[in-house]
């Protein structure tokens, strides 16, 4: 046994426990089971006193002998210059604590053992597993069921009191004003309890209700079903939306409420409160760090919508990762989203400036002749998507073939009709097409961008509120040939953009083509001529679309699409063939001069043995990326000089 100095002649046991590392500092280490939570549990498993010597609000009870009173600085302080009063204190070493410190004051924690109510968690947790094991609960993504197993299935009593100023005050009233009577009434309701009280203790007995309030948590898990008129499972409410179907929230909280949602469900109603569980990952910063005030780096939501736009944060968080996956947000991603906010809009604004009529209605939008085969693709995909909840793909898909498909070329191809034929047959058809898959855009893009959706949609077509439209209709029909000719026409005006783009030439200046093709792909090119004139821009005058090579090939550039349909573009046409010359001459020398050095460098035994290897590989790596170059330049050159003779026009 040992003595606690300044306690009157307290004595303490000396035990042994693997908990205390004996290789730090002396070795030993005092055990407060009413002051530490370590403490308490190896104060429970050898039986040990618990002692509590401080009051609520920080001073020091009787149990403190002489320092009864005093508040606990100034306790600690006195207590250290009476030990070295008494010559107790051998000899005082500075160590780095860390002492925990209330979030919201910032005063120092102090833990100390008080009564509290608790649930038995146990029999909650089995039924709540038993829902995951026999699936009708689900978890996306999968791999969160280990975790959200692990804790269930090494749960402990949860503690439900809390000791805050507001929230759900324990249905629990004390019996008070009778003697020698410690009881307790667990009611729904004051006047419950007394009927209980008086029942057993007569009519004197006085009610006082526990101060504490409910865990946050549990109140929160009581939300589901709760806020729809429970326990009057009779409510409109109730029976329309209990159970709900998908649950959405943060990872980090899988347990901390999902899963009291899912105990307290099953508990209170018999029923899971939801069949799916959706975890979005965390937010963080653009180099993946936890949002803090401390780092800094804490990007407020409101200054984003000021900044960006609340759509265009909202697809940002909804497309910028996978579920569970944290999502690092970065101000550049915002900017693009902004941007994708704003090609939304102008969209909108060129349909409308070209259509007949303010409200829009033409001819049928839905007739199976409107070459929108892969709007109708996109529709079968994000719906899809959306039943799996792959949220993300769905929002990148829609993006993608708004942007890269509607925007970038649809448009541009039906201003060749709305400008030259001037509200024709087939300027209406344009527009038709034009309004059809805008409309089917927006009921797609809704659920990730409301506001600007919504506008647009009123604009165009007035009345019922987009978010309660139809779901665009899937399995609609798909025009494959058709869509395979567009494709081929897409990728024959990206070759001739590459052409001209490595040849410089004058982004306004019309260029001569040749195409060589047959059949109905050769009937298609024909009819969109005007397309390939204006997106290509080639010479109209010029232009030729044979079925054989022409005659003077050798003169041109040779583009080969796919089986079937190649492109010629003569030189003549496009470059002035000496000043291309002398350009591409020069940038040969310099390439030149430059692979030599490095095969120089990688010719030498001294530098093969000498240099690190990654630095030989990446020396090998730009010869051989020169060479290629060189190989292109010079076959450049090659061609060019075949026709210096002839004129540039």
């Amino acid at each position: 046994m040992a003595v606690v100095p300044m306690t009157e002649g307290r004595r303490i046991p000396v035990i042994a426990d693997e908990y205390v590392d004996r290789e730090f500092g002396t070795g030993a280490l005092k055990i407060t089971p009413g002051h530490d939570p370590n403490d308490y549990a190896i104060g429970k498993k050898l039986g040990l006193p618990t002692i509590n010597i401080m009051n609520r609000d920080g001073s020091l009870n009787e149990n403190a002998g002489i320092y009864r009173g005093l508040d606990r600085f100034e306790a600690r302080k006195r207590l250290w210059g009476d030990l070295e009063g008494a010559d107790l204190a051998i000899r005082t070493e500075p160590y780095v604590l860390r002492v925990p410190r209330s979030q919201r004051g910032g005063e120092v924690v102090e833990p100390l053992v008080s009564m509290q109510w608790f649930v038995k968690t146990k029999p909650l947790a089995e039924k709540a597993l038993e829902a995951l094991e026999n699936g009708d609960l689900k978890i996306i993504p999968e791999r969160f069921e280990k975790t959200y197993t692990h804790w269930l299935s090494n749960i402990k009593d949860w503690c439900i009191s809390r000791q805050l100023w507001w929230g759900h005050r324990i249905p629990v009233w004390y019996v008070k004003g009778i003697e020698n009577v410690n009881d307790y009434i667990v009611a729904k309701t004051e006047e419950d309890a007394y009927l209980v009280a008086r029942e057993k203790y007569g009519d004197n007995c006085v009610l006082e209700q526990e101060s504490d309030v409910l865990d946050t948590w549990f109140s929160s898990g009581l939300w589901p079903f709760s806020t729809l008129g429970w326990p009057d499972v009779s409510r409109e409410d109730f029976t329309r939306f209990y159970p709900t179907t998908v649950m959405e929230t943060g990872h980090d909280i899988l347990f901390f409420w999902v899963a009291r949602m899912v105990m307290m469900g099953i508990e209170f109603t018999g029923k899971l409160p939801f069949s799916t569980v959706y975890l979005h990952g965390l937010v963080r910063d653009s180099q993946g760090r936890k949002m803090s005030k401390t780092l800094g780096n804490v990007i407020d939501p409101l200054d984003s919508i000021s900044e960006f736009g609340t759509d265009a944060l909202r697809f940002t968080l909804a497309t910028g990762t996978t579920p569970g996956q944290d999502l690092n947000l970065s101000l550049e991603r915002l900017n693009a989203n902004k941007g994708f906010t704003n090609k939304l809009w102008n969209a909108g604004k060129f349909i409308s400036q070209n259509l007949p009529h303010p409200n829009g209605k033409i001819a049928s939008c839905c007739s199976s002749e409107l070459r929108v085969s892969k709007l109708h693709s996109l529709i079968d995909d994000v719906s899809m998507s959306y039943e799996k909840l792959y949220l993300g793909e769905a929002g990148r898909a829609i993006y993608e073939f708004f942007w890269s498909e509607f925007a970038d070329w649809y448009i541009e191809a039906s201003k060749t009709r709305l400008y030259e034929h001037n509200y024709a047959p087939a300027a209406s058809i344009a527009q038709s097409v034009l309004l059809y898959v805008f409309n089917n855009v927006l009921r797609l893009l809704h659920p990730f961008m409301p506001f600007v959706t919504e506008e647009l949609w009123q604009h165009f077509f007035k009345g019922e509120a987009l978010i309660v439209s139809p779901w665009p209709d899937c399995d609609l029909p798909k025009l494959e040939g058709p869509m395979q000719h567009f494709e081929i026409m897409q990728n024959l005006i990206r070759s001739i953009r590459n052409a001209r783009s490595e040849y410089s030439v004058e982004p306004g200046r019309r260029i001569s083509a040749t195409l060589v093709t047959s059949g109905p792909l050769k009937d298609f090119l024909q009819a969109e001529r005007a397309v390939l004139f204006a997106l290509a821009k080639l010479d109209a005058e010029s232009f030729e679309l044979l079925s054989d090579i022409p005659v003077d090939a050798n003169k041109a550039i040779q583009l080969v699409i796919c089986d079937g349909l190649e492109a010629y573009l003569p030189l003549s046409g496009m470059v002035d063939v000496q000043s291309e010359l002398l350009r591409l001459g020069k940038q040969v020398l310099k390439m030149q001069s430059e692979f030599d050095g490095l095969s120089t460098r990688l010719s030498s035994k001294s530098f093969l043995e000498k240099a690190p290897a990654t630095v030989v590989q990446e020396t090998q790596q730009k010869a051989d990326e020169l060479e290629e170059k060189l190989a292109a330049i010079k076959k450049q050159v090659t061609l060019l000089e075949s026709m210096a003779v002839t004129p540039a026009r």
